[in-house]
């Protein structure tokens, strides 16, 4: 299934008993095959906004579509098989084997038991799990193994949509980075629209293709791209959230590979080096460690192929 575009037009949603909106008035359109990261301070509406899109939460006011389609088209029960849901608890039936686990939303879809076996092999694979790991159960495994199968079980029925709402939270720091990777290498490989719930603005930066600001009540702060919102921030909120070292973590959303370097030219061979696969910043980072205005960039094998400069870091922060 492709990938769907989302997209919210003024939508609204107030609990009985509050003065103020979850959500308010909350308009913006995700790109099918994009990451959207909602990030923002507790009680901004980040998990409410995500819930209204499978209808586990409804709206007041406003509309919101899957590739033209309003939510509210769809039986809440066929709109929700066809969207991937992963949550931070995981949510795996203990008494059910990996494999079950998986194969919960193709079976209540009726797919042939061949074809669900094939899709269950298909995304152990896919998620970096063992083929053995189908007859284990979820008390077997790790934290990490466990949120594998978490997102094998959303994907399981080709979704044109994912919804994640912060799945890697509860994970160590050293499991969520390798999960974080794990999750940009399967985007790359099935292409699906995501909206990802967070309250960590590092790990926005990181995944998302976008990223919607909101502040509290649900007002949306700012939509854009990270890049952009790092290098603009909409106002004081927005600047105070992303952080003073904005300008350090727009350096990482690039490596060396991305950037004109300048040429090679006699350098001492005790100069630090780098591969083009460093981002900028970790290439900053060595130069400041080693005490160096430069370093040699080489390639896989080891070849220089360029210079970076203290100054030439500095002319691309002020790129806007």
């Amino acid at each position: 299934m492709t990938a769907g575009e989302i997209v919210f037009r003024n939508v609204t949603k107030r609990y009985p008993g509050r003065t103020s909106a979850a959500v308010s008035n909350l308009s913006l359109a995700v790109p099918a095959g994009d990451i959207c990261v909602l990030v923002g301070p507790s009680g901004a509406g980040k998990t409410t906004a995500m819930k209204m899109v499978n209808r586990l939460i409804d709206f007041d006011e406003g509309d919101i579509t899957i590739d033209g389609r309003s939510v509210r088209s769809l039986d809440e029960t066929e709109l929700r098989r066809r969207i991937g849901y992963v949550i931070q608890q995981i949510g795996l039936f203990p008494h059910m084997s990996v494999g079950d686990n998986i194969a919960v939303v193709p079976k209540l879809l009726h797919w042939p038991k061949q074809r669900i076996r094939e899709r269950v092999d298909e995304l152990l694979d896919l998620v970096g799990l063992e083929p053995d790991d189908r007859s284990r159960y979820p008390a077997q495994l790790s934290g990490g193994q466990r949120q594998r199968v978490g997102l094998a079980r959303a994907l399981a029925a080709d979704p044109s949509v994912m919804l994640m709402d912060e799945p890697f939270g509860a994970l160590d720091p050293i499991t969520r980075e390798r999960l974080q990777n794990e999750l940009l290498r399967l985007h790359r490989t099935v292409r699906k629209t995501v909206i990802f719930v967070t309250h960590d603005i590092d790990e926005a930066i990181r995944l998302g293709d976008r990223i919607a600001i909101l502040r509290e009540g649900g007002v949306l702060a700012q939509y854009d791209t990270p890049d952009a919102i790092l290098a603009e921030p909409a106002d004081e909120f927005v600047a105070r959230f992303v952080g003073a070292d904005r300008a350090l973590k727009r350096l990482a959303l690039r490596t060396l590979a991305d950037v004109e370097l300048e040429a090679v030219n006699g350098l001492p061979a005790d100069a630090p080096r780098a591969e083009l696969a460093t981002t900028l910043r970790d290439a900053l980072s060595l130069m400041l460690v080693e005490g160096a205005r430069r370093l040699v960039v080489v390639d896989e094998q080891g070849e220089a192929v360029g210079l970076l400069s203290l100054e030439r870091v500095s002319e691309l922060l002020a790129v806007r």
